[in-house]
């Protein structure tokens, strides 16, 4: 595959940057800043790409399985970073959104080098995980290339998990052994080849949404306030307390009595005082309506 690298969207040369090297540092910054510009419209274009992504995601979610990212380099870094912010967000286990890189969780901060190379090695740490059918896997690459991303999606869809490449190149290999492809093509990078630019955010960009519309999806979003925050330290406490005050119109004093009273769970407090039912009636509520606030309130309504 070497022989087509300088073939890829992703190793031209960008014609708007051949003079950065000796260009002033605002005029870097403003080239910069301007092709960065172009990434929101690249990822815009793919919306339709990335539905068919969250609707896997949340198909698995809702019956148990899992929601898992699996890259190398910064591609692995960036569905690491989307996995570890999940829990905090939106209370959910650890093992419910993961992200995999090859090298193991030492290359995080330092590279691994070779172990993107190994395609067998993408199929063996999904087997650690005891991949299931129920999982959604989602393959990150920028080149589109990687083999360690290649054997994890062969593998993924040879046991009926979904699998889902991202890349930044057109007809990129890891499309062809996926079951569904997002290719957001950004053009070439300021720095040749450097897919930390525009390529990176861009993904940043897509798994977020990924990540994100499958909570909300879930019932994890109250309008657009984080309900099903975890309350692990005083600054998530503080939003709690004040996203209760906001959808329920209390005081402060209510709103931190009821989160206290509630197990530190906004959403239930958040159906203690729109109900005025006790935690235990408000949990019903919300089990009954499946983790949706405005269905639980609905419900207590007979509605």
């Amino acid at each position: 595959m070497e022989e087509h690298l300088s073939s890829l969207t992703t190793e031209m040369r960008n014609q708007n940057t051949t003079h950065i090297d000796t260009a002033d540092t605002i005029d870097i910054l403003t080239v910069m800043n301007e092709e960065d510009q172009k990434v929101a419209l690249a990822v815009k274009k793919v919306l339709p790409k990335v539905k068919v992504a969250v609707e896997y995601a949340f198909e698995s979610l809702k019956k148990g399985g899992r929601l898992i990212y699996i890259g190398a380099g910064t591609s692995g870094r960036l569905g690491v970073l989307d996995a570890v912010e999940c829990p905090p967000t939106f209370s959910t286990s650890p093992e419910t959104v993961l992200g995999i890189m090859a090298g193991g969780e030492k290359a995080f901060v330092k590279a691994v080098e070779g172990a993107e190379d190994n395609a067998e090695l993408g199929k063996t740490d999904l087997e650690a995980i005891h991949l299931t059918s129920n999982d959604t896997v989602i393959g990150i690459a920028a080149s589109g290339r990687t083999p360690y991303v290649v054997g994890a999606l062969q593998y993924a869809r040879s046991i009926g998990a979904k699998a889902v490449a991202l890349s930044c190149n057109e007809n990129a290999r890891i499309s062809q052994v996926a079951d569904h492809a997002i290719e957001v093509i950004v053009g070439p990078e300021v720095l040749t080849g450097s897919t930390r630019m525009k390529a990176a955010t861009a993904h940043k960009m897509i798994l977020n949404m990924i990540s994100t519309t499958t909570m909300i999806r879930l019932g994890k979003a109250y309008e657009n306030l984080m309900v099903d925050v975890h309350v692990s330290n005083h600054k998530l406490k503080e939003r709690a307390i004040n996203i209760i005050k906001t959808v329920t119109g209390t005081s402060y004093d209510v709103a931190k009595e009821t989160l206290e009273k509630a197990n530190y769970e906004v959403k239930t407090a958040i159906v203690m005082i729109k109900t005025e039912k006790t935690y235990n009636e408000a949990k019903a509520l919300l089990a009954e309506a499946g983790g949706y606030v405005s269905k639980a309130i609905s419900l207590n309504k007979g509605e």
